[in-house]
């Protein structure tokens, strides 16, 4: 870690990840579970502005639409799969917090200070 300046933001709970950081890149260690697939990459995510455009630029490469992931993922909301099985994990709000559905659902539901203001 000290060699490339990063930093540890987050370790799971299980013990089977920790997230990096060095302020502009994010990686995830996690060890591989499989899934049905072979050992190598599980997956890989971005961090997006715009949920709904991204969902179109997908289907104009005939990509599936991003689904909701489980609750008890803090960090990326929907995952989808490329043709050639690759998961690819979408955060509108990121990677570099720890933050669970219901963590998201209440700041949606907040009013935001311009509508308090008035």
């Amino acid at each position: 870690m000290d060699v490339f300046e990063m930093e540890i933001i987050h370790r799971s709970k299980s013990g089977g990840g920790v997230y990096l950081t060095d302020g502009t890149i994010n990686m995830a260690l996690l060890l591989n579970k499989a899934e049905g697939k072979p050992s190598g990459i599980n997956h890989f995510g971005f961090h997006i502005e715009d949920a709904d455009e991204i969902t179109g630029r997908l289907a104009d490469w005939n990509i599936g639409p991003p689904v909701q992931r489980p609750k008890n993922r803090p960090y990326a909301e929907t995952r989808t799969t490329d043709p050639d099985g690759n998961n690819i994990d979408l955060s509108v709000h990121g990677f570099q917090d720890v933050e669970y559905k219901a963590h998201r659902e209440k700041k949606k539901s907040a009013p935001k200070l311009e509508e308090v203001e008035g």
